[in-house]
C-alpha cells in the first residue's frame, strides 16, 4: 500500500481489526519512510460495478459518492453512522446481487429512497428533492402525501391484524 503522505510504497500493518459488521476489514497503517499513519479499508466487491448515467454516460460504481450523497441527505440529523453503513453495505449487496455489470443511477436512486424512507424520513425527503429534480414546492407535497399514504398503508395492515387476532380469540 502507497503511503499518502509521501508516496513510499514501503508501509506496514500494526492493526486490523473487522468493520461495518464483518462487511469490511479495517487496517491501520504505518509508513517505513515518514512515519505517517492512516488507515485502509478492505472490502469484497463480488463484481466490478459501472453506473450508466442520466446523460448516457457510464462511469465507474464509487461507494464513497454513494456515502456522501446520503450523508447530505441525513445533515443534522441523528442517525448512527452503522446504520448509514449497514443501509450503504445493502445497497451494495442488491446491486451485485442483481447479476449486472452496469446499472442505471436511476436504480441507485430508488434503492437509497427506499432505504432512507425506512432510515430517516426527512433525509427522504432532501433526497427526493434533489434524484426527482423537484422544481416548485408542490413537489415536496407530493412526496409527503406518498409518505402519509404508506404510514395509512402500513396502519390499516396493523389493525386489520389485531382485528383478525381479536377474532381468533373470541373465536376460542
Amino acid at each position: 500500500m502507497r503511503c499518502p503522505y509521501c508516496s513510499n510504497k514501503e508501509t506496514q500493518v500494526k492493526d486490523s481489526r473487522p468493520a461495518e459488521d464483518n462487511q469490511s476489514i479495517r487496517r491501520r497503517r504505518s509508513c517505513s519512510a515518514c512515519g505517517g499513519r492512516f488507515t485502509t479499508f478492505e472490502r469484497v466487491q463480488l463484481r466490478e460495478l459501472s453506473v450508466a448515467k442520466r446523460s448516457g454516460k457510464t462511469v465507474p460504481f464509487d461507494r464513497d459518492k454513494l456515502y456522501r450523497s446520503i450523508r447530505i441527505a441525513l445533515r443534522k440529523r441523528k442517525v448512527d453512522d452503522e446504520r448509514v453503513d449497514q443501509l450503504i453495505s445493502g445497497i451494495v449487496r442488491q446491486l451485485e446481487a442483481s447479476g449486472e455489470s452496469v446499472v442505471t443511477s436511476d436504480k441507485i436512486g430508488g434503492l437509497v429512497m427506499d432505504g432512507l424512507k425506512m432510515l430517516d424520513e426527512v433525509a427522504y425527503v432532501r433526497f427526493a428533492s434533489v434524484y426527482r429534480n423537484f422544481r416548485e414546492a408542490a413537489d415536496f407535497g407530493n412526496v409527503l402525501d406518498e409518505l402519509s399514504d404508506d404510514k395509512i398503508t402500513v396502519l390499516a395492515d396493523v389493525n386489520a391484524d389485531k382485528d383478525l387476532a381479536d377474532k381468533v380469540t373470541d373465536d376460542q
